[in-house]
């Protein structure tokens, strides 16, 4: 028995450090599921502006779907394709993204928290691919004033961010770690 624990503990040590981040993985599907739920029972019909929520055009609530992923990339791919590469291929990421948190010593503190928000918003995604059949739900829009040629961003949804800015923060730590060891080593 007790060496079925202690080789538990080296395949997947789950300490503390490990495992409360991936509150925030709960976090985000929860509040995504909700915001979504929000949105479909209150305004049922697809395409219906909501509100701008400054009065100054800056930020809409509108309810829309993608049937594709991000920007709605591959809306043209043949139904009989989407389910491989819109649910899974993605599970099969996040499958192996979830093993590597578990199993690595290598991410930093910060880092387990962005891929645990990684780790949320794709799953909060991967859960309107399976159960709502028009697509996932997008609600927020944001002007950006002619930025890459457009006047709005692509509608998007709590999972979205999630995603975004959690690879953004692994993507930056990732790079300045070694950057941090060089001068940690020249000390």
């Amino acid at each position: 028995m007790e060496e079925t624990s202690v080789l538990r503990k080296k395949i997947f040590p789950l300490d503390k450090e490990r495992m409360l981040p991936l509150i925030l993985t709960a976090g985000v599907i929860l509040l995504d599921q909700i915001s979504k739920a929000i949105i479909v029972n209150n305004w049922p019909r697809i395409g219906t502006w909501i509100k701008d929520v400054f009065d100054n055009d800056f930020l809409w609530i509108v309810h829309v779907r993608n049937p594709a992923i991000a920007f709605s990339l591959g809306s043209n791919v043949p139904d009989a394709l989407r389910p491989l590469l819109f649910i899974i291929i993605p599970l099969l990421v996040l499958a192996f993204l979830f093993w590597y948190y578990l199993k690595t010593n290598e991410f930093t503190y910060l880092q387990r928290w962005a891929a645990a928000g990684i780790i949320g918003g794709g799953l909060g995604n991967i859960i309107d691919r399976i159960f709502r059949p028009d697509g996932v739900v997008d609600f927020i829009s944001v002007k950006i004033y002619g930025l890459f040629g457009w006047e709005r961003w692509p509608v998007f949804n709590v999972a979205d961010s999630s995603v975004v800015v959690c690879c953004l923060i692994l993507f930056v730590t990732i790079l300045i770690s070694p950057i941090t060891d060089k001068a940690k080593a020249a000390k």
